[in-house]
C-alpha cells in the first residue's frame, strides 16, 4: 500500500503518540503544527522527516493525509481555517464526534474520516506503550482512506473497528470503563482513610486486585469473571457493607447500592446466585432506600 505523507495539527499527547508510532511504522510524517512551538519543535527533532511549520495552510500544502489531533471543541474551527482540495484526506481523533464535523473539508472534495485510539493516554510515552492491542475506532468517506486507516491501526499493533451509529454511545461506554474506573478507585481508596491509612495506601493495595480482575475478564469474560459476596449470594456480608458505609461514608451509600443492584443480574447469570437470593439482596437494598434497618 502506498503510504501517504502525514501532517499533524496538534502535538499534544495524542498527536505526539500517533506521529511517533506511525513514523516508526514507516509512515512519512512530514509536517507538524501546534499553537505551542515548543512541543511542535521537540517532536520535529525526534522525527527525521518532520518539519515544523508556522501556519495550518503550510502543513496542508505539504501533507496528503492530515490528522487533527486537537481538543474536540477546536476541530470545527481548525478544519474551517484551511483551504482543502480533492488531493487531501483529513481525519480527527475524537471519540464522540463523527466525520460530519469535517464538512468544510469534504465539501471541497477531500476524503474525511475518524481515527480514534480506544485507550487511556496519560502522557505520550505511556500512550505509545498502551497502543499495541488497542482498538481503533475508524470512519472514512472513501474506500481508499478506510483501507489506509485500517493499515495504520494494524501498523500500531491495534485492531481497527469500523464505527457506525451514534458515536456518543461508543464514547460513553469508553468513559464508563476507563475514566469512571479512576473515579471508582478514588472512592474505594478513600475508604482506607477510615482505617487510619492514606488514600495512597489504599490505591497501592487495591491495584493488584484490579489487575487480577482485568486479567480474569480477559481470560474468562462476563459473567464468569465476577467474584465476591453478591456472586456467592452472601447476603450477610452485603448487609454489613451497607451498615458500615452508612456509618462512615453515607455520601457513598447511593454508589454502593447502585453498583450492587447492577451486580445482582450478573451474578444470577453466572449461576452462583439463586433467584431467591437475588430477590433477598434486592429487598435489602430497597430497605436502605426506605430508611429501614440495614441488618436482618
Amino acid at each position: 500500500m502506498n503510504r501517504p505523507r502525514l501532517g499533524f495539527i496538534g502535538t499534544g499527547t495524542v498527536g505526539t503518540a500517533l506521529a511517533t508510532g506511525l513514523s516508526r511504522a514507516g509512515y512519512p510524517v512530514v509536517a507538524l503544527a501546534n499553537r505551542s512551538p515548543e512541543s511542535r519543535d521537540a517532536l520535529a527533532t525526534s522525527l527525521r522527516e518532520a518539519r515544523p511549520v508556522a501556519t495550518l495552510q503550510q502543513l496542508a500544502d505539504m501533507a496528503e493525509l492530515v490528522f487533527l489531533t486537537v481538543p474536540d471543541d477546536a476541530i470545527a474551527s481548525v478544519v474551517a481555517a484551511v483551504s482543502w482540495s480533492a488531493d487531501h484526506a483529513v481525519v480527527h481523533c475524537s471519540g464522540v464526534a463523527s466525520s460530519d464535523l469535517l464538512e468544510p473539508a469534504s465539501v471541497r472534495g477531500a476524503a474525511v474520516g475518524v481515527f480514534h485510539p480506544l485507550q487511556s493516554f496519560a502522557n505520550a510515552a505511556q500512550a505509545e506503550r498502551n497502543m499495541p492491542g488497542s482498538t481503533f475506532g475508524i470512519e472514512a468517506t472513501s474506500s481508499e482512506l478506510l483501507a489506509t486507516l485500517e493499515d495504520m491501526a494494524k501498523s500500531l499493533g491495534g485492531k481497527p473497528l469500523v464505527l457506525s451509529g451514534d458515536k456518543a454511545i461508543y464514547h460513553a461506554s469508553a468513559v464508563i470503563a476507563s475514566n469512571y474506573l479512576v473515579t471508582l478507585l478514588d472512592v474505594a481508596a478513600g475508604l482506607w482513610e477510615q482505617l487510619g491509612l492514606t488514600k495512597a495506601d489504599g490505591l497501592a493495595a487495591l491495584l493488584p486486585l484490579v489487575r487480577g480482575t482485568v486479567d480474569n475478564l480477559e481470560a474468562v469474560g462476563l459473567p464468569t469473571a465476577l467474584t465476591g459476596p453478591i456472586a456467592r449470594g452472601d447476603i450477610g456480608t452485603v448487609e454489613r457493607h451497607l451498615a458500615v458505609v452508612a456509618k462512615v461514608a453515607p455520601q457513598l451509600l447511593p454508589v454502593y447500592k447502585e453498583l450492587a443492584r447492577r451486580t445482582v443480574p450478573i451474578a444470577h447469570a453466572k449461576g452462583g446466585l439463586s433467584e431467591h437470593a437475588a430477590d433477598q439482596l434486592l429487598e435489602v437494598l430497597d430497605r436502605m432506600d426506605k430508611g429501614g434497618s440495614q441488618c436482618a
